[in-house]
């Protein structure tokens, strides 16, 4: 399997701390938008079929790209690479979110903007996890998927995000639906303790489902059917309750 982007454009937009940034985003398929925020090892392969299976059941895709090198895997250069662009993305941070965040708003804003559609779906992986949960504040965003959610890094019990970012995501749910948070049992980079701390700051707002296994990216390197088929599931039923 493999994904054939339509288009790409640069989209700057600033960070939380008031400078401005541009990543090129493609963009693909037809149908409600979905935002695909890559993980640490990269854009690879397994991501851009990620892309083509929600293109294949009725999405259209977009698809930053924020670092690494596009279609390839390098996790081990990527770690490195964040150093980077640590104005954008701080892995250690406590209590409060990366400074991509504001970039990451501007985006979901401009797709629901761009397509003329009821909203967007947007999924997050490893370092972009949390992000999806806390963008359901956004007025664009009807739903959000945290898969494998993994900051901050050795952040025991807290969260990257702030009181107001949990309280606001939080409103957003209550009013357009859960949010979805998922791992693998044994995972490590993404802890269970990590996924107790979600589940605890958002309560029935937010749904947290664990699959079998000691694999980590549920959606990509280590691919998992049914957790693939309950995201599919989730944005159909979330797209759906919207129109």
């Amino acid at each position: 399997m493999t994904w054939e982007h339509d288009t790409a454009f640069p989209f700057t937009a600033p960070l939380t701390d008031g400078s401005e940034v541009t990543h090129d985003v493609y963009v693909g398929g037809e149908g409600p938008p979905i935002l695909i925020l890559q993980e640490l090892p990269g854009i690879g392969p397994e991501t851009l079929d990620l892309a083509q299976r929600l293109n294949d059941t009725g999405f259209r895709v977009y698809l930053p790209h924020m670092f690494g090198k596009f279609g390839q895997v390098t996790m081990a250069r990527n770690a490195a690479r964040l150093f980077c662009v640590r104005r954008e993305f701080n892995m250690f941070l406590k209590g409060r979110q990366s400074p991509i965040a504001g970039w990451m708003r501007a985006l979901v804003a401009d797709i629901k903007s761009r397509d003329e559609a009821v909203g967007v779906g947007v999924i997050g992986m490893c370092l972009t996890g949390s992000f999806a949960l806390t963008l359901m504040a956004e007025d664009a965003v009807l739903g959000g998927v945290a898969s494998q959610p993994a900051l901050p890094v050795f952040g025991g019990d807290n969260l990257h995000m702030n009181p107001l970012d949990v309280g606001n995501a939080r409103a957003g749910m209550a009013q357009k639906g859960p949010g979805l948070a998922m791992r693998y049992t044994d995972d490590k980079l993404a802890p269970r303790r990590l996924m107790r701390a979600l589940k605890a700051a958002f309560g029935e707002h937010l749904d947290t489902v664990e699959f079998d296994g000691k694999g980590h990216s549920l959606l990509t390197l280590d691919f998992h059917g049914p957790a693939y088929q309950l995201v599919q599931d989730y944005f159909h039923a979330r797209f759906a309750q919207a129109e």
